[in-house]
């Protein structure tokens, strides 16, 4: 059987060669793990949060492990959206992947700031709209937590920015559907989902939260049976590609994804632990394919 077309998607106008992408957050820029994988091999990478202005992140300590998963609070560091467009930008421009940015801001004027400067980098073929941020000027409620204040985000970048816009979902919601729907009706081209749950650590001994900001954002295989109920909830609800993401790790658990009505998956903590799990993931799925005598990824796709 043909490989070479049978794990290829389309989200929007993006075409990605497979349906395994990276986490933002957990794989730097992509060349910090070019001694690893070849980034060629994968359909995509999510860079690392960008904002308007260079973010120092929280103070330490801001990782800690928990049971079948982790918790962070790093805090959206990063050098700010020029440094990123002037330096970081043509390291990774000329990769053979679609090389995606992760979009943050603390006010609708920064994310619209934000996805206008990276609009004009003709090599970024979308972004990654974290609406899971503060809203600062809304008493700090994340902007992807209120149905209506994620339309206005999202509709706001939409005017802005003409590729393909992907929406990152926050799980920590009563109706993530309902907010899955505000994203669509704004103009939303993707859906990724879920980014983290809100946790905490204890060490019982200091008396003390293990995490400097006492909560984190718990990700890791603990998380997968929730984010499987959220790929699965809003598949069936809307009309959007989606972007699984969620305690992947391995081509097992990418499959069930695709299973509930995933297009394309983000890998997160597994590459932490492996820095090389993408390109197996890849490698697993297709050998999932053929195992079952599946012509193409899309006919499993929602079959749950």
């Amino acid at each position: 059987m043909n490989t070479s077309k049978q794990l290829e998607v389309q989200i929007k106008d993006m075409v990605l060669k497979n349906p395994v992408m990276t986490a933002s957050g957990t794989f730097g820029y992509g060349y910090d793990f070019e001694d690893f994988i070849n980034l060629d091999s994968l359909g995509g990478i999510v860079v690392k949060a960008t904002t308007i202005k260079e973010r120092m992140g929280n103070p330490y300590p801001r990782m800690a492990e928990t049971p079948s998963g982790m918790l962070n609070t790093v805090g959206l560091q990063n050098k700010g959206v020029d440094y990123f467009c002037e330096k970081i930008y043509p390291k990774i421009k000329d990769k053979n992947t679609n090389v995606v940015v992760n979009v943050s801001g603390s006010t609708l004027e920064e994310y619209v700031e934000v996805a206008s400067k990276i609009n004009t980098l003709e090599n970024i073929p979308a972004i990654e709209l974290n609406v899971s941020c503060p809203n600062v000027k809304e008493g700090g409620m994340a902007f992807g937590t209120n149905k209506d204040m994620t339309f206005k985000v999202v509709s706001a970048v939409r005017k802005a920015y003409n590729k393909t816009l992907i929406v990152k979902l926050s799980p920590n919601v009563t109706n993530i559907v309902e907010i899955a729907k505000a994203a669509e009706d704004a103009g939303a081209d993707s859906l990724s989902l879920i980014n983290t749950l809100l946790g905490m650590a204890v060490d019982s001994e200091k008396r003390q939260p293990l995490l400097s900001t006492i909560t984190g954002g718990l990700s890791g295989a603990a998380v997968k049976p929730v984010a499987l109920r959220c790929v699965w909830q809003v598949a069936k609800q809307t009309k959007l590609p989606i972007i699984g993401i969620g305690g992947i790790m391995n081509a097992q658990d990418a499959i069930e994804f695709i299973l509930v009505g995933a297009t394309a998956i983000e890998v997160g903590t597994a590459n932490f632990i492996n820095p090389s799990i993408t390109e197996e993931i890849v490698k697993g799925m297709e050998d999932y394919l053929q195992r079952h005598n599946i012509k193409h990824i899309s006919e499993i796709r929602g079959v749950i």
